[in-house]
């Protein structure tokens, strides 16, 4: 397999957006970038258009994205202890590091989701302005609650009985349920429409619209399904 790549600006803009989830990323042979957050609360998964030579670690995902940064149209060559990037008139050499167990790495295979009891669509619209909402008042959750009839996305503090609020509804339900995320955790969620789907078991899967691009999202330990 070929040793020499460039990458396509998308591809860079969700290795920025890994970089949020972890500053360390084990880039694997093939075409599907993965990577997990260190308390293994986000797993991020996405099929790219570039297919990898080889498997290799980087430590400082911001730091490699940096100096990739540094050229206009760069080739990559991936060699045994390093990337060459270069370009008409640059090159610079980036070095693995050590080992990715200096790391938290992500399993070789996407989550198996369990059925799930509750599903939406997640507009952009919504999605972004739930998300701020949740920053412009430092509230630190966002919960999916259903009443048996509604389903809405209530910004909160879920410890305070007198905390601000935001609240949207999504869409219709006939069960009763209180899903709780934190907001540093959908903070790191690429922008966009998402399918969202939320288990009992406390996990939660969104699949953007029109994208390969998947998260599993851990829910907190206070919330909640009515049988």
């Amino acid at each position: 397999m070929e040793n020499k790549m460039k990458v396509s600006e998308r591809t860079t803009n969700l290795l920025k957006n890994y970089a949020n989830i972890n500053q360390s990323i084990e880039f694997r042979e093939g075409n599907i970038l993965r990577t997990v957050s260190p308390l293994n609360t986000i797993l991020a998964s996405v099929e790219i258009t570039e297919e990898l030579s080889k498997t290799f670690p980087i430590y400082e995902l911001n730091r490699f994205l940096g100096t990739l940064s540094l050229f206009d149209d760069p080739e990559l060559d991936f060699t045994d202890n390093g990337v060459t990037m270069s370009d008409s008139k640059h090159e610079a050499t980036y070095r693995y590091c050590g080992s990715s167990s200096m790391f938290q790495t992500p399993p070789e295979k996407d989550i198996t989701f369990p059925e799930p009891e509750v599903e939406f669509r997640l507009t952009h619209d919504v999605f972004k302005k739930t998300i701020n909402a949740a920053n412009i008042l430092g509230l630190p959750e966002v919960v999916v609650e259903g009443d048996g009839t509604e389903i809405r996305l209530l910004v909160s503090d879920t410890g305070n009985v007198s905390s601000d609020n935001f609240s949207t509804g999504v869409g219709p339900t006939d069960k009763t349920f209180r899903m709780i995320f934190k907001t540093e955790n959908l903070n790191k969620i690429m922008e966009g429409a998402y399918d969202v789907s939320l288990s009992s078991k406390r996990i939660s899967h969104f699949k953007r619209e029109g994208d390969s691009l998947q998260y599993w999202i851990a829910l907190e330990q206070n919330s909640t399904f009515e049988e």
